[in-house]
């Protein structure tokens, strides 16, 4: 985009012809790291120009810059807008160069619990230290709900000191958290160890139909299967896997049903994001963090000799 001005002087020396110009060359096909280094060393000739110069500088790059961000919010708005377009906002938008672009703009923000999960990882050390631990279950109207295990569950002093700090953390660091509400710790029924106990010797009887063995899908991975119950009825499925432990559920998102094959499982998180229109589960319960109440829908799923097996017809 070039940007015209304008002089509101009446008279003006006449032009020579193109003025030289010592600015860098457009290149299109530089990388992050080299844009990145351009802006950072125009920023660092900007502060030491005098005064006036400076001002004048400043008043371009906001001018600029303001047109920059009414055109992206457009862009962006339209994008998200359209069904046919939402899909490849997404994938723009995880780009880094386009993330940054729309983060300096103020247009995309981080995904609360995101934010809250990398909070978290920089306290749990400190707790970890008091043998405790902290888990976010969600975020809902502002407040932070958590489990905290081990030492911080207690009702000592001590366990006290460390709900302060992970409730501090949060409503200091996260803006869309105001406070936190301690849940009491329960067993995860959808988590599935690898050593879960075996199923009888005729599991087609029950329902159960094998996805493959457990060693294809690895540590932080997602895979997607299709398979058929005994009495002929398609099922697709997903199975994932998060710190050796096996969740699986219909190949459906709770928003609009579209597929999850290529959701993103985020391990230090633990989380599963929609590949469609970014909505995000809990990877371990199938809560949706994005709509609370939406779930998606668990399978029985057993280990057997190494083999998974997923109940798909009761």
């Amino acid at each position: 985009m070039s940007v015209t001005t304008t002089s509101n002087t009446t008279t003006a020396a006449p032009s020579a012809g193109p003025v030289p110009s010592t600015a860098q060359p457009a290149e299109p096909d530089q990388d992050f790291e080299a844009l990145a280094k351009r802006v950072d060393d125009a920023i660092t000739a900007l502060a030491g120009l005098e005064d006036g110069p400076r001002a004048v500088a400043e008043e371009v790059k906001s001018a600029i810059e303001a047109v920059h961000r009414a055109g992206l919010t457009t862009m962006v708005r339209r994008m998200r807008a359209d069904d046919a377009a939402r899909p490849v906002l997404f994938d723009l938008v995880d780009d880094p160069a386009v993330h940054l672009l729309l983060s300096l703009h103020g247009i995309i923000r981080p995904d609360p619990v995101t934010h809250a999960n990398q909070v978290l990882v920089q306290v749990r050390p400190q707790l970890q230290s008091h043998g405790g631990d902290v888990t976010l279950v969600r975020i809902e109207d502002g407040t932070a709900f958590v489990r905290l295990e081990g030492a911080c569950n207690g009702c000592s002093m001590s366990s006290v000191t460390l709900r302060n700090l992970v409730e501090s953390a949060l409503t200091e660091t996260v803006p869309s958290v105001t406070g936190i509400e301690v849940l009491p710790n329960e067993p995860s029924p959808t988590l599935i160890p690898l050593e879960a106990l075996r199923i009888g010797p005729d599991p087609a009887t029950d329902g159960w139909v094998s996805a493959g063995p457990a060693a294809d899908v690895g540590d932080g991975e997602l895979a997607a299967r299709s398979l058929t119950s005994p009495s002929g009825k398609p099922a697709e499925v997903i199975v994932v896997n998060i710190g050796q432990r096996l969740a699986a559920y219909r190949n459906e998102c709770a928003h609009e049903g579209l597929p999850l094959d290529n959701a993103v499982l985020d391990t230090s998180n633990g989380t599963l994001i929609c590949p469609w229109h970014g909505f995000c589960y809990d990877a371990g319960s199938g809560e949706c963090l994005s709509a609370p109440g939406a779930q998606l829908e668990q399978l029985p799923m057993r280990i057997d000799r190494g083999e998974i097996w997923v109940r798909v017809q009761t």
